[in-house]
Protein backbone atom coordinates (compact mmCIF):
# COMPACT_ATOMS: atom_id res chain seq x y z
CA UNK A 1 0.00 0.00 0.00
CA UNK A 2 1.17 3.73 -0.91
CA UNK A 3 0.28 6.18 1.33
CA UNK A 4 -0.54 9.39 -0.65
CA UNK A 5 0.97 12.86 0.70
CA UNK A 6 1.90 11.30 3.56
CA UNK A 7 3.33 14.02 5.10
CA UNK A 8 0.83 16.27 5.40
CA UNK A 9 -0.81 13.81 8.05
CA UNK A 10 1.88 14.14 10.28
CA UNK A 11 0.69 16.28 13.67
CA UNK A 12 3.49 18.55 14.76
CA UNK A 13 4.87 19.00 18.37
CA UNK A 14 7.14 21.69 18.39
CA UNK A 15 6.30 25.29 16.88
CA UNK A 16 7.20 26.50 13.56
CA UNK A 17 5.98 28.50 11.96
CA UNK A 18 5.98 29.97 8.11
CA UNK A 19 5.95 32.56 6.28
CA UNK A 20 2.33 33.55 4.05
CA UNK A 21 2.78 31.82 0.35
CA UNK A 22 2.92 33.79 -2.57
CA UNK A 23 -0.41 34.68 -4.12
CA UNK A 24 -2.21 34.11 -0.42
CA UNK A 25 -0.99 36.76 1.48
CA UNK A 26 -3.62 38.76 3.50
CA UNK A 27 -3.57 42.27 2.44
CA UNK A 28 -4.34 43.35 5.84
CA UNK A 29 -1.98 41.44 7.95
CA UNK A 30 1.31 41.35 5.44
CA UNK A 31 3.69 40.76 8.29
CA UNK A 32 2.14 37.43 9.85
CA UNK A 33 3.17 34.02 9.59
CA UNK A 34 1.57 31.13 10.22
CA UNK A 35 1.72 28.76 12.95
CA UNK A 36 1.57 24.94 11.25
CA UNK A 37 -0.35 22.49 12.95
CA UNK A 38 0.24 19.58 10.37
CA UNK A 39 3.65 19.38 8.91
CA UNK A 40 4.59 20.29 5.00
CA UNK A 41 7.10 18.51 2.74
CA UNK A 42 10.36 19.93 3.43
CA UNK A 43 10.27 20.56 6.81
CA UNK A 44 13.34 18.67 8.99
CA UNK A 45 10.19 17.61 11.23
CA UNK A 46 8.16 15.78 8.79
CA UNK A 47 9.14 12.31 8.22
CA UNK A 48 9.54 12.10 12.40
CA UNK A 49 5.78 13.45 12.80
CA UNK A 50 4.65 11.15 10.15
CA UNK A 51 5.95 7.93 11.84
CA UNK A 52 4.75 9.05 15.16
CA UNK A 53 0.76 9.60 13.96
CA UNK A 54 1.31 6.31 11.76
CA UNK A 55 2.64 4.47 14.29
CA UNK A 56 -0.21 5.98 17.22
CA UNK A 57 -2.39 4.91 14.99
CA UNK A 58 -1.42 1.49 14.71
CA UNK A 59 -0.43 0.91 18.70
CA UNK A 60 -4.11 2.09 19.33
CA UNK A 61 -5.54 -0.61 16.98
CA UNK A 62 -4.02 -3.27 19.05
CA UNK A 63 -0.73 -3.30 16.84
CA UNK A 64 2.87 -3.68 19.10
CA UNK A 65 6.08 -2.36 17.84
CA UNK A 66 9.16 -4.38 17.15
CA UNK A 67 11.81 -4.66 20.05
CA UNK A 68 14.37 -4.14 17.52
CA UNK A 69 12.81 -3.01 14.43
CA UNK A 70 10.81 -0.34 15.12
CA UNK A 71 8.97 0.26 12.07
CA UNK A 72 7.79 -3.55 12.00
CA UNK A 73 4.38 -4.03 13.84
CA UNK A 74 2.51 -6.89 14.55
CA UNK A 75 -0.73 -7.90 16.09
CA UNK A 76 -1.91 -11.70 16.79
CA UNK A 77 -5.37 -12.67 16.96
CA UNK A 78 -6.92 -16.58 18.18
CA UNK A 79 -3.06 -17.99 16.35
CA UNK A 80 -3.10 -15.95 13.81
CA UNK A 81 -0.62 -12.94 12.76
CA UNK A 82 -0.17 -10.00 10.31
CA UNK A 83 2.78 -8.61 10.00
CA UNK A 84 3.25 -4.82 9.41
CA UNK A 85 6.65 -3.43 7.81
CA UNK A 86 6.98 0.54 7.36
CA UNK A 87 8.99 2.56 4.45
CA UNK A 88 8.49 5.94 4.72
CA UNK A 89 5.38 6.05 2.79
CA UNK A 90 4.75 2.45 1.43
CA UNK A 91 3.27 -0.25 3.67
CA UNK A 92 4.01 -3.87 3.05
CA UNK A 93 1.81 -6.31 5.22
CA UNK A 94 1.59 -10.12 5.28
CA UNK A 95 -0.81 -12.58 7.30
CA UNK A 96 -1.22 -16.24 7.64
CA UNK A 97 -4.89 -15.66 7.59
CA UNK A 98 -6.25 -13.77 4.29
CA UNK A 99 -8.54 -12.19 5.83
CA UNK A 100 -6.94 -10.09 8.31
CA UNK A 101 -4.86 -8.37 5.15
CA UNK A 102 -8.42 -7.26 4.38
CA UNK A 103 -9.48 -6.16 7.38
CA UNK A 104 -6.11 -4.20 7.54
CA UNK A 105 -6.42 -2.25 4.46
CA UNK A 106 -9.96 -1.54 5.53
CA UNK A 107 -8.89 -0.30 8.18
CA UNK A 108 -5.90 2.09 7.06
CA UNK A 109 -8.30 3.33 3.68
CA UNK A 110 -10.86 4.54 6.90
CA UNK A 111 -7.73 7.07 8.35
CA UNK A 112 -5.77 8.02 5.53
CA UNK A 113 -5.75 8.68 1.80
CA UNK A 114 -4.21 5.38 0.68
CA UNK A 115 -3.72 2.66 -2.82
CA UNK A 116 -3.50 -0.23 -2.61
CA UNK A 117 -0.54 -1.69 -5.29
CA UNK A 118 -1.91 -5.73 -4.56
CA UNK A 119 0.40 -8.43 -4.51
CA UNK A 120 4.16 -7.37 -3.80
CA UNK A 121 5.82 -7.89 -6.61
CA UNK A 122 8.09 -4.90 -6.74
CA UNK A 123 10.00 -2.74 -4.32
CA UNK A 124 12.71 -0.57 -3.69
CA UNK A 125 14.08 -1.75 -7.18
CA UNK A 126 13.42 -5.84 -6.16
CA UNK A 127 11.63 -7.57 -7.95
CA UNK A 128 9.25 -9.79 -5.90
CA UNK A 129 7.37 -13.51 -7.05
CA UNK A 130 5.18 -15.58 -4.98
CA UNK A 131 4.20 -18.97 -6.01
CA UNK A 132 3.02 -22.11 -4.14
CA UNK A 133 6.36 -23.33 -4.24
CA UNK A 134 8.32 -19.93 -2.57
CA UNK A 135 9.31 -16.70 -3.29
CA UNK A 136 11.93 -15.24 -5.54
CA UNK A 137 13.55 -12.08 -5.18
CA UNK A 138 16.33 -10.63 -8.12
CA UNK A 139 16.66 -7.43 -9.73
CA UNK A 140 17.10 -8.57 -13.74
CA UNK A 141 15.05 -5.52 -15.02
CA UNK A 142 17.91 -3.13 -13.26
CA UNK A 143 20.64 -5.27 -14.55
CA UNK A 144 19.65 -5.58 -17.99
CA UNK A 145 19.21 -1.43 -17.89
CA UNK A 146 22.84 -1.19 -16.28
CA UNK A 147 24.58 -3.00 -19.10
CA UNK A 148 22.73 -0.86 -21.84
CA UNK A 149 23.38 2.13 -19.59
CA UNK A 150 27.14 1.54 -19.96
CA UNK A 151 27.63 0.41 -23.49
CA UNK A 152 28.03 -3.28 -22.74
CA UNK A 153 25.62 -4.66 -24.46
CA UNK A 154 27.72 -5.81 -27.49
CA UNK A 155 30.72 -7.07 -24.92
CA UNK A 156 32.25 -10.70 -23.96
CA UNK A 157 30.83 -12.25 -21.09
CA UNK A 158 32.95 -13.56 -18.13
CA UNK A 159 32.08 -16.66 -15.93
CA UNK A 160 33.35 -15.11 -13.14
CA UNK A 161 32.93 -11.17 -11.73
CA UNK A 162 37.02 -10.75 -10.37
CA UNK A 163 40.01 -12.44 -12.17
CA UNK A 164 42.66 -14.80 -9.43
CA UNK A 165 45.88 -13.77 -10.94
CA UNK A 166 45.70 -10.03 -10.74
CA UNK A 167 44.81 -8.94 -7.63
CA UNK A 168 43.77 -5.09 -7.90
CA UNK A 169 46.17 -2.75 -5.87
CA UNK A 170 46.11 0.97 -5.38
CA UNK A 171 47.98 1.87 -8.74
CA UNK A 172 49.98 4.99 -8.38
CA UNK A 173 51.44 4.87 -11.95
CA UNK A 174 47.77 4.12 -13.62
CA UNK A 175 45.98 6.30 -15.97
CA UNK A 176 43.36 8.32 -14.12
CA UNK A 177 39.61 7.59 -15.45
CA UNK A 178 36.64 9.77 -14.62
CA UNK A 179 35.82 9.59 -11.21
CA UNK A 180 31.92 10.21 -12.03
CA UNK A 181 31.73 7.38 -14.50
CA UNK A 182 33.37 5.00 -11.95
CA UNK A 183 31.50 6.06 -9.09
CA UNK A 184 28.34 5.70 -10.97
CA UNK A 185 29.00 2.16 -11.94
CA UNK A 186 30.37 1.15 -8.31
CA UNK A 187 26.83 2.71 -6.80
CA UNK A 188 24.81 1.23 -9.12
CA UNK A 189 26.63 -1.76 -8.44
CA UNK A 190 26.33 -2.01 -4.93
CA UNK A 191 22.51 -1.53 -5.26
CA UNK A 192 22.94 -4.84 -7.08
CA UNK A 193 24.17 -6.86 -4.42
CA UNK A 194 20.47 -6.26 -2.31
CA UNK A 195 19.97 -9.59 -4.48
CA UNK A 196 23.53 -10.30 -5.95
CA UNK A 197 25.54 -12.03 -3.37
CA UNK A 198 27.71 -13.25 -5.87
CA UNK A 199 29.28 -9.88 -6.59
CA UNK A 200 29.67 -8.69 -3.11
CA UNK A 201 32.80 -8.84 -2.72
CA UNK A 202 34.65 -7.85 -6.37
CA UNK A 203 31.95 -4.74 -5.86
CA UNK A 204 33.49 -4.00 -2.58
CA UNK A 205 37.24 -4.17 -3.64
CA UNK A 206 36.40 -1.77 -6.41
CA UNK A 207 34.47 0.66 -4.22
CA UNK A 208 37.95 1.40 -2.09
CA UNK A 209 39.46 3.24 -4.82
CA UNK A 210 36.79 5.54 -5.90
CA UNK A 211 38.84 8.77 -4.61
CA UNK A 212 40.99 8.11 -7.37
CA UNK A 213 40.51 5.36 -10.25
CA UNK A 214 42.53 4.17 -12.84
CA UNK A 215 42.28 2.41 -15.97
CA UNK A 216 43.05 -0.91 -14.03
CA UNK A 217 40.02 -0.55 -11.60
CA UNK A 218 37.79 0.39 -14.58
CA UNK A 219 38.71 -2.70 -15.88
CA UNK A 220 37.74 -4.43 -13.26
CA UNK A 221 34.15 -2.58 -12.79
CA UNK A 222 33.67 -3.66 -15.99
CA UNK A 223 34.43 -7.45 -16.07
CA UNK A 224 31.60 -7.30 -13.34
CA UNK A 225 29.25 -5.55 -15.44
CA UNK A 226 30.45 -8.53 -18.41
CA UNK A 227 29.78 -11.27 -15.72
CA UNK A 228 25.97 -9.58 -15.19
CA UNK A 229 25.29 -9.56 -18.90
CA UNK A 230 25.99 -13.45 -18.82
CA UNK A 231 23.78 -14.19 -15.63
CA UNK A 232 21.40 -10.91 -15.97
CA UNK A 233 18.37 -13.41 -14.26
CA UNK A 234 19.96 -14.63 -11.41
CA UNK A 235 18.49 -13.89 -8.08
CA UNK A 236 17.84 -15.67 -4.55
CA UNK A 237 14.94 -18.56 -4.08
CA UNK A 238 13.61 -18.57 -1.04
CA UNK A 239 11.13 -22.17 -0.93
CA UNK A 240 7.96 -23.09 1.42
CA UNK A 241 7.93 -25.04 4.44
CA UNK A 242 11.29 -24.82 5.65
CA UNK A 243 12.60 -24.74 9.53
CA UNK A 244 13.64 -21.79 10.95
CA UNK A 245 17.14 -22.98 12.07
CA UNK A 246 19.49 -20.19 12.12
CA UNK A 247 23.12 -20.45 11.42
CA UNK A 248 26.16 -18.17 10.65
CA UNK A 249 29.55 -18.28 8.40
CA UNK A 250 32.41 -16.44 9.23
CA UNK A 251 36.23 -16.51 6.90
CA UNK A 252 38.52 -13.84 6.70
CA UNK A 253 41.31 -13.12 4.32
CA UNK A 254 44.54 -12.72 6.28
CA UNK A 255 45.96 -9.51 5.45
CA UNK A 256 44.59 -9.39 2.12
CA UNK A 257 44.74 -6.14 1.17
CA UNK A 258 48.02 -4.84 -0.07
CA UNK A 259 48.38 -1.94 0.39
CA UNK A 260 47.74 -1.75 4.59
CA UNK A 261 47.54 -5.75 4.82
CA UNK A 262 44.54 -5.78 6.22
CA UNK A 263 42.13 -8.58 6.15
CA UNK A 264 39.10 -8.63 5.20
CA UNK A 265 35.80 -10.18 6.91
CA UNK A 266 33.30 -12.23 5.17
CA UNK A 267 29.94 -13.29 6.87
CA UNK A 268 26.54 -14.90 5.59
CA UNK A 269 23.36 -15.83 7.86
CA UNK A 270 20.94 -18.62 6.95
CA UNK A 271 17.65 -18.99 8.05
CA UNK A 272 16.11 -22.74 7.26
CA UNK A 273 19.02 -22.86 5.40
CA UNK A 274 18.25 -19.90 3.24
CA UNK A 275 20.63 -16.61 2.34
CA UNK A 276 18.88 -14.02 4.86
CA UNK A 277 22.22 -11.80 5.18
CA UNK A 278 25.83 -11.47 3.82
CA UNK A 279 28.64 -8.97 4.16
CA UNK A 280 31.79 -8.36 3.06
CA UNK A 281 34.31 -5.79 4.98
CA UNK A 282 37.81 -4.81 5.50
CA UNK A 283 38.64 -4.95 8.87
CA UNK A 284 39.66 -1.83 10.46
CA UNK A 285 43.12 -2.78 12.58
CA UNK A 286 46.01 -4.80 11.05
CA UNK A 287 45.33 -8.63 12.23
CA UNK A 288 48.91 -10.23 13.13
CA UNK A 289 47.87 -14.04 12.85
CA UNK A 290 45.52 -15.67 10.66
CA UNK A 291 43.92 -16.78 14.07
CA UNK A 292 43.21 -13.26 15.14
CA UNK A 293 41.79 -11.91 11.83
CA UNK A 294 39.61 -15.06 12.13
CA UNK A 295 38.42 -14.45 15.29
CA UNK A 296 37.36 -10.68 14.57
CA UNK A 297 36.09 -12.14 11.75
CA UNK A 298 33.94 -14.39 13.94
CA UNK A 299 32.73 -11.32 16.45
CA UNK A 300 31.37 -9.40 13.18
CA UNK A 301 29.18 -12.45 12.23
CA UNK A 302 28.26 -12.90 16.24
CA UNK A 303 26.88 -9.67 16.38
CA UNK A 304 24.33 -10.07 13.60
CA UNK A 305 23.53 -13.03 14.60
CA UNK A 306 22.70 -11.98 18.09
CA UNK A 307 20.35 -8.87 16.18
CA UNK A 308 18.59 -11.88 14.14
CA UNK A 309 18.06 -13.69 17.24
CA UNK A 310 16.28 -10.62 19.21
CA UNK A 311 14.47 -9.77 15.76
CA UNK A 312 13.12 -13.23 15.25
CA UNK A 313 11.09 -12.94 18.83
CA UNK A 314 9.36 -10.34 17.60
CA UNK A 315 7.85 -12.76 14.83
CA UNK A 316 7.33 -15.45 17.84
CA UNK A 317 10.13 -17.44 16.82
CA UNK A 318 12.21 -18.37 20.00
CA UNK A 319 16.05 -19.13 18.69
CA UNK A 320 18.72 -20.63 21.21
CA UNK A 321 22.39 -21.66 20.55
CA UNK A 322 22.66 -20.40 16.63
CA UNK A 323 25.42 -22.30 15.24
CA UNK A 324 28.43 -20.07 13.98
CA UNK A 325 30.87 -21.91 11.55
CA UNK A 326 34.61 -20.95 11.33
CA UNK A 327 37.66 -22.56 9.53
CA UNK A 328 40.01 -21.50 12.05
CA UNK A 329 40.42 -24.12 14.93
CA UNK A 330 42.64 -21.77 16.37
CA UNK A 331 40.03 -18.83 16.52
CA UNK A 332 37.83 -21.16 18.11
CA UNK A 333 40.27 -22.18 20.87
CA UNK A 334 41.25 -17.99 21.44
CA UNK A 335 36.65 -17.81 21.64
CA UNK A 336 36.28 -21.10 24.05
CA UNK A 337 39.15 -20.57 26.37
CA UNK A 338 38.63 -17.29 28.81
CA UNK A 339 42.43 -17.49 29.88
CA UNK A 340 43.92 -14.72 28.72
CA UNK A 341 47.37 -15.14 26.26
CA UNK A 342 50.46 -13.47 25.13
CA UNK A 343 48.61 -13.35 21.27
CA UNK A 344 45.05 -12.32 22.13
CA UNK A 345 46.55 -9.61 24.97
CA UNK A 346 46.49 -6.83 21.98
CA UNK A 347 43.23 -7.93 20.23
CA UNK A 348 40.20 -4.77 20.76
CA UNK A 349 37.85 -5.54 23.81
CA UNK A 350 34.99 -5.29 21.45
CA UNK A 351 35.86 -8.59 20.03
CA UNK A 352 36.14 -10.63 23.17
CA UNK A 353 32.44 -10.15 23.67
CA UNK A 354 32.02 -13.15 20.86
CA UNK A 355 33.52 -15.20 24.14
CA UNK A 356 31.36 -13.74 26.63
CA UNK A 357 28.32 -15.09 24.55
CA UNK A 358 29.70 -18.33 23.43
CA UNK A 359 30.03 -19.13 27.60
CA UNK A 360 26.38 -18.25 27.87
CA UNK A 361 25.08 -20.32 24.86
CA UNK A 362 23.97 -17.57 22.67
CA UNK A 363 26.12 -18.93 20.49
CA UNK A 364 27.77 -22.25 19.28
CA UNK A 365 30.98 -21.59 17.37
CA UNK A 366 31.92 -24.50 15.28
CA UNK A 367 34.50 -25.96 13.07
CA UNK A 368 34.05 -26.31 9.05
CA UNK A 369 36.32 -27.64 6.74
CA UNK A 370 37.77 -24.49 4.06
CA UNK A 371 36.09 -26.45 1.29
CA UNK A 372 32.98 -26.05 2.73
CA UNK A 373 33.17 -22.45 4.07
CA UNK A 374 30.50 -20.46 2.39
CA UNK A 375 31.95 -17.07 3.43
CA UNK A 376 34.68 -17.54 1.51
CA UNK A 377 33.29 -16.09 -1.65
CA UNK A 378 33.08 -13.21 0.20
CA UNK A 379 36.70 -12.38 0.97
CA UNK A 380 38.57 -13.05 -1.69
CA UNK A 381 38.36 -13.89 -5.74
CA UNK A 382 38.02 -17.79 -6.48
CA UNK A 383 38.38 -19.73 -9.30
CA UNK A 384 35.35 -20.37 -11.34
CA UNK A 385 35.08 -24.27 -10.09
CA UNK A 386 34.34 -22.65 -6.35
CA UNK A 387 32.66 -20.04 -7.10
CA UNK A 388 29.94 -21.51 -8.70
CA UNK A 389 29.82 -24.05 -6.01
CA UNK A 390 29.17 -21.32 -3.23
CA UNK A 391 27.13 -19.07 -5.41
CA UNK A 392 24.23 -22.49 -5.92
CA UNK A 393 24.68 -23.32 -2.08
CA UNK A 394 24.01 -19.02 -0.97
CA UNK A 395 20.50 -20.25 -2.78
CA UNK A 396 21.14 -18.15 -6.62
CA UNK A 397 18.98 -19.54 -9.45
CA UNK A 398 18.11 -18.28 -12.34
CA UNK A 399 14.68 -16.49 -12.51
CA UNK A 400 12.46 -16.84 -14.94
Amino acid sequence: MDVKSAFLNGDLKEEVYVEQPSGFVDPLKPDYVYKLRKALYGLKQAPRAWYETLSTFLIENKFSRGKIDKTLFLRESKGKIILVQIYVDDIIFGSTENNLCKKFAKLMQGKFEMSSMGELKFFLGLQVRQTDDGLSISQSKFTKELIKKYGMESSSTMRTPMGTSMPICKDETGKPVDESLYRGIVGSLLYLTASRPDIMYATCVCARYQACPKESHYTAVKRILRYLKGTPTLGLWYPRNRDFLLTGYSDADFAGCREDRKSTTGTCQFLGGRLISWSSKKQTSVAISTAESEYVAAGSCCAQLLWMQHQLKDYGIQVSRTPLLCDSKSAISIANNPVSHSRTKHIEIKYHFLREHVERGDISLEFVKTDYQIADVFTKPLDETKFNKFKIELGMLTID
